[in-house]
């Protein structure tokens, strides 16, 4: 199955102020078109300087807009018609100076003029600030910042790292993938506001030695991608993650383990404070029973080596039974038989919903197909990219917990 792309039909104005940040956002406009936007790029004078027209209109397909005066406009009124348009208004870069003026409202120029023109209940303003370290820690850029916030904008960012001007520290804006993020985030709707969500994802790792072990072939992504659209939905979200190389979903705090006791002692003690706990983690049935000191050798008699298992202790089944216990959602990675192994997982772990998938069809793959297992029956989640899945699960969720 073939999603549409995540912001399909929205249209966003991309108002470009002074700053060599300006470079980012050629790309930008290129990542929001690949994500199914119409992009608007706005420019101040200043950004003029840092990047041509040409090359946003090239990258954009739209004519950009640089002055107030434009006479394009059939009533010469861009500011009006321009915010009238738009989904949401995205100033990346937003230098000091133009955050000063979102702050006072001043309108001298047509990017400011269009942040003060738009209809605030359905327009919203988004600032990706982009400055140098000194000047994003002077008081006066922090009395604007924060009086942009209480009118209403949403500030993203900055970053840390490394400057133009050769120093260090904060004041970067966001990469381009980060900021279409953020925007892909905004407009996903926060049906998880003011909840916790604890998730384990990937697989553990069962030492047998200094160098070897038991594991699995769990990616870990789909558990990244529930971590990702849980936040997006406006959760506060925790993940526990085996070992696994992906990048930390924004905003999510991440927790690192190895083994299954390690998840089992990162998960326990914080379970009951959340509102909902996704196992997808593939955590080892067992261990070995006692790890050798030094790495097992080859004795030269062709012996195999053999060693005692012992299991691991239940994680899923231990939060479920706490009390208070969060809503508990159980994966189950199965070969065969899904539908029957993924009910058994729900009556033996007594949890209200069990999510399955055939995991040597999954592992490491982009998509998935999920089968939703519960006491009144089963539903299929088709085929499709694992976060599109995450997000309607995520859906999924959020009306269990508010029925109404």
């Amino acid at each position: 199955m073939s999603n549409p792309p995540a912001l399909a039909g929205r249209h966003v104005v991309l108002g470009l102020s002074g700053g060599i940040a300006c470079y980012k956002s050629a790309e930008l406009v290129r990542l929001l078109t690949k994500a199914g936007a119409t992009v608007q790029v706005v420019m101040t004078e200043a950004a003029q300087a840092f990047i041509t027209p040409v090359t946003m209109q090239a990258l954009s397909g739209r004519p950009v807009a640089t002055s107030q005066w434009d006479a394009r406009e059939p009533n010469n009124m861009a500011h009006i018609n321009l915010s009238r348009e738009a989904d949401a208004i995205l100033v990346a870069p937003a230098s000091a100076d133009f955050i000063a003026k979102v702050a006072q409202g001043r309108a001298d120029e047509l990017l400011s003029l269009l942040c003060v023109a738009r209809p605030l209940e359905r327009c919203p303003l988004l600032l990706a600030p982009a400055m140098n370290r000194e000047m994003w820690a002077h008081p006066a850029t922090r009395r604007n910042v924060a009086q942009a916030t209480a009118d209403g904008a949403v500030v993203l960012g900055p970053g840390a790292g490394d400057q133009a001007c050769g120093e260090v520290g904060d004041g970067r804006m966001l990469e381009a993938e980060e900021l279409c993020d953020e925007l892909i985030a905004f407009f996903q709707p926060k049906l998880l506001a003011g909840r916790t969500v604890l998730i384990t994802a990937g697989p553990t790792f069962e030492a047998i030695d200094p160098v070897r072990g038991i594991t699995n072939l769990s990616s870990g992504k789909m558990g990244f991608a529930i971590a990702r659209a849980a936040q997006e939905a406006g959760a506060a979200v925790t993940l526990v993650a085996g070992p696994v190389h992906l990048p930390t979903p924004r905003h999510v705090r991440r927790i690192d383990v190895r083994s299954a006791l390690q998840m089992h002692d990162a998960v326990l003690p914080i379970a009951a404070a959340h509102d909902v706990f996704v196992a997808t983690a593939a955590v080892a049935d067992w261990r070995p029973a006692a790890l050798a000191e030094h790495k097992i050798k080859k004795d030269g008699a062709q012996r195999t080596p053999s060693f005692e298992l012992t299991e691991n202790p239940d994680i899923l089944a231990a939060v479920a039974r706490l009390d208070p216990r969060p809503y508990c959602v159980g994966f189950a990675a199965e070969s065969q038989d899904l539908a029957h192994h993924a009910r058994e997982k729900l009556v033996r772990k007594n949890v209200p919903l069990v999510v399955g998938n055939l995991g040597p069809a999954t592992f490491g793959r982009d998509d998935n197909t999920l089968l939703l297992v519960d006491a009144a029956g089963e539903r299929e989640l088709a085929t499709a990219d694992k976060l599109s899945l995450a997000r309607e699960l995520v859906r999924e969720i959020a009306r269990r917990l508010s029925p109404s």
